[in-house]
């Protein structure tokens, strides 16, 4: 392997280019991002692989409650060796320099407890909405500036869907600006903005490879500060719901994958309205519990008894 220990994960030509790569990330639309193929020491990606969680290990309760499509561990370093060397060399001066190098942003800053990162799984039928993620780490005082996407898929077609999408404004178009498949060892990294909406499309497995699932790593990096003409107010992740695809026009005869693709959307917009109402449900109750809460609901009630 090449490099030193931080940085010995890595496929060595991805060191030897750093700087280059450096100058494509700020150049690229529709917003600040690369896509490094043979990210990592080939033996390296290998154990990774052979060491990912089994779906039912990870976390697949959903929003809901409900087991679901996607399963998540961000308990890393228990997922064998080849994690325990991943998390080591991601915290370490050396590779936190080298993504420095790739991206241009410094004081760069890892995220031991994975919030949102860490393993992910997707089976057939899972889709992610158009988004822009949490701004701020949920405990600590840092921005987030960077995600890392590592994917191990052996085998994948960039038609079964799963593919990681690029917009510039999700509100005006459906179609994604960049498509990435995930395919095994590509590495897609961007930039954590109040305009890096991300997604990725409906997963379609073929009949003749079932279960089949789409794995990835994602790693979040932070820093204490960011330029002062990009901070913006403490926000959660923000999702928009996807528009219908432009080929459902007046006079097409729907299929079964149509009618699948209408019900998903219906269903991922119903969790959305259910979760924001759940959100604000909590939010009251917050309220009403606490003395401000207590002294709100005070002068509401005068402010309707003096309009009588």
């Amino acid at each position: 392997m090449h490099g030193s220990a931080g940085t010995s994960i890595l496929d060595h030509r991805v060191l030897d280019t750093a700087d280059r790569l450096g100058a494509s990330f700020a150049a690229a639309e529709p917003f600040p991002h690369l896509v490094v193929d043979d990210f990592l020491d080939a033996d390296f990606a290998q154990q990774l692989l052979s060491e990912f969680p089994a779906f039912e290990q990870g976390n697949f309760v959903g929003d809901d409650g409900q087991p679901g499509g996607k399963s998540t561990s961000d308990k890393v370093r228990r997922l064998g060796d080849a994690y325990r060397r991943l998390d080591d060399a991601i915290q370490s001066p050396e590779f936190l320099r080298a993504l420095s190098r790739m991206t241009g942003i410094d004081g760069l800053i890892y995220d031991p407890w994975y919030l949102g990162g860490g393993t992910h799984e997707n089976r057939d039928g899972m889709s992610l909405d158009p988004h822009v993620d949490f701004n701020f780490h949920p405990s600590e005082r840092w921005h987030r500036r960077l995600n890392v996407i590592v994917y191990l898929n052996p085998v994948w077609d960039a038609e079964w869907g799963g593919n990681f999408e690029l917009f510039r404004d999700p509100h005006a178009s459906p179609k994604p600006d960049v498509t990435i498949a995930p395919a095994f060892n590509r590495c897609a990294i961007f930039e954590t903005s109040e305009r890096s909406w991300h997604a990725f499309d409906r997963i379609r497995i073929p009949s003749d490879r079932p279960g089949l699932t789409r794995r990835s790593i994602a790693l979040y990096f932070y820093t204490e500060d960011r330029p002062a003409d990009e901070v913006a107010d403490r926000h959660t992740t923000y999702y928009v719901n996807r528009q219908l695809p432009s080929h459902f026009v007046e006079g097409r005869t729907l299929d079964a994958d149509d009618a699948g693709e209408l019900q998903q959307l219906i269903a991922q917009r119903d969790a959305h309205i259910r979760m924001l109402y759940a959100e604000n449900t909590a939010l009251r109750k917050a309220q009403d519990a606490g003395v401000s809460g207590h002294l709100l609901y005070l002068a509401k009630r005068a402010y309707v008894r003096f309009r009588r």
